[in-house]
């Protein structure tokens, strides 16, 4: 019971919907700017670099905050990988925005942090490079996903990890196939750039 309990709690705070909060705050509904994204990229363009901080950090905090929680209760690597999950399809199909969230970047970010600091971190610091390199945020966000499995099995990760980056993953490209047909008709909006996606 307390696994289900611990599930639904990643779920449930990874719905919160931390970019129209910090929106709010600024005075800017993102979802009438720009892409209308509720990401970090997209709050970046509505709200400057401060709010977009903030969404970042707070939509890392999402997935990073019921993984340490559950492994804090004694959760083993199935449960934690499965709270890890719920928090990355909260955020991507929130319920308080009937279902229609961001694209998990920053809390997959968050969870694989949690899971396994070494490895997150370095897949945090890859989509940091690929971003600024870029200036594409969504391309370094499917390079950090089709990497993250390989960098997951190689260091010696548990197996539901490793399963959780193919799973997780495959959500993070589905919320970004759009981005994909942008990138390849040359339209994908840069990031910083009025014109950035991946958020």
């Amino acid at each position: 019971m307390l696994e289900v309990l611990l599930v639904l709690l990643g779920y449930v705070l990874g719905s919160v919907p931390t970019g129209i909060l910090v929106g709010r705050a600024y005075g800017v509904d993102v979802r009438k700017v720009g892409s209308g994204n509720i990401g970090t990229a997209n709050v970046m363009r509505a709200a400057g670099k401060g709010a977009a901080a903030l969404t970042m950090l707070g939509d890392m905090l999402k997935g990073v905050a019921p993984v340490l929680l559950a492994r804090a209760l004694g959760a083993g690597p199935w449960v934690l990988a499965a709270v890890a999950l719920a928090a990355v399809v909260g955020h991507c199909w929130p319920v308080f925005l009937r279902f229609r969230g961001g694209k998990g970047v920053a809390t997959g970010a968050g969870t694989s942090i949690a899971l396994a600091p070494p490895v997150g971190l370095g897949m945090f610091a890859l989509w940091w490079v690929v971003a600024l390199a870029s200036r594409y945020t969504s391309l370094a966000a499917m390079v950090v996903t089709v990497v993250s499995p390989f960098a997951f099995l190689l260091s010696g990760q548990p197996l539901p990890y490793v399963l959780y980056t193919v799973v997780g993953g495959a959500a993070v490209l589905w919320r970004h196939r759009e981005n994909a047909r942008a990138l390849l008709r040359g339209t994908e909006r840069k990031f910083g750039g009025r014109s950035g996606g991946g958020g």
